[in-house]
């Protein structure tokens, strides 16, 4: 993959008084206005898809969602005990594969395991299915990644404990490193995977751009992220509350955005505390210039690619 530029401009101050999150994160840099709220988290992601039923069967028997619920070209999947889909699934006959090098929009989208003995199971539970899975130690969390039957990126992952992340200059130290995947096998312990857990969640996604202070100009001063890796190789990572990332940029990709015959991440989803959260988010973004609109849901955007971006209270 292309590692093009490896610097984010940053003027703002590390600490800024003007926020909405109730107190400053131990790393990164916040925005100068307008900060998300320390609660805020990545929700459901909206995939075009080609087969319904073929992606419903991978999602279902590799990945291990439960499916919530299926139409004729439509299927909602999520996680035990819980009626939010993590994953909504848009069938549209004829639609061509993600081309391998991607294009604007996805690159990833990351779901969460509670623990790391998740993670083991899951990872014991691929050989069955003979998926090739490209794995990475990231210091903050361990990580799977596998590619659906259109072309689009999953990341299946398990957090260490934030007590052990590290920072300096207050920038996060993420790295990309081999992974002990012997020890995540004894971390299993020999129990079988039994589909995601309950408490399993949509970490983050991570989405191909056309250039990373365009990005930082959206997601951090416009969205409200603060920034907390700005100098790995063509890459940008931002997060709410002091999370280690809940978005990353990166241009990777040469684009451009997807056509609509391809599949694609149609939609992805910033979950706020409040309805309040929600219109001060949209407005923010109104008032720094960026098309926005509101409906009984929330508020919707896209960012200066075309990916689609709903703010949505919590329910």
């Amino acid at each position: 993959m292309r590692r093009a530029r490896t610097l984010v401009t940053t003027k703002e101050s590390p600490v800024s008084t003007a926020t909405t999150a109730t107190s400053p994160p131990p790393f990164g840099i916040v925005p100068p206005g307008f900060r998300l709220p320390d609660q805020t988290r990545v929700g459901g992601v909206r995939l075009q898809v080609a087969d319904l039923q073929r992606s419903v069967d991978y999602y279902h028997d590799v990945v291990g969602l439960r499916v919530l619920s299926t139409s004729a070209h439509v299927a909602f999947l999520g996680v035990p005990g819980s009626e939010e889909a993590l994953v909504t699934l848009h069938a549209v006959p004829g639609t061509r594969a993600a081309p391998r090098r991607g294009r604007f929009g996805l690159y990833h989208f990351a779901i969460l395991l509670p623990d790391r003995a998740a993670l083991g199971r899951f990872v014991a539970h691929q050989p069955a299915h003979r998926i090739y899975a490209g794995m990475s130690d990231h210091q903050v969390s361990e990580a799977i990644y596998l590619t659906d039957p259109d072309g689009l990126g999953i990341e299946v992952y398990a957090d260490r404990p934030r007590h052990a992340w590290q920072s300096i200059d207050r920038q996060l130290v993420m790295t990309t490193d081999p992974l002990d995947v012997e020890d995540l096998l004894r971390a299993g312990a020999g129990r079988p995977w039994d589909d995601v857990p309950a408490g399993t969640t949509m970490g983050h996604v991570h989405l191909h751009v056309g250039d990373l202070d365009d990005a930082a100009a959206f997601y951090h001063r416009g969205l409200g992220f603060d920034m907390t890796v700005w100098t790995y190789p063509g890459a940008l990572f931002l997060s709410a509350g002091g999370y280690h990332h809940h978005v990353g940029t990166n241009v990777w990709s040469p684009g451009p955005a997807p056509t609509p015959d391809e599949a694609q991440l149609l939609e992805w989803t910033i979950v706020v505390p409040s309805p309040a959260d929600a219109e001060a988010t949209g407005q923010h973004l109104s008032d720094a210039g960026y098309v926005t609109s509101a409906d009984g849901a929330g508020w919707t955007t896209s960012d200066p690619w075309g990916t689609r971006v709903r703010i949505t209270p919590a329910l």
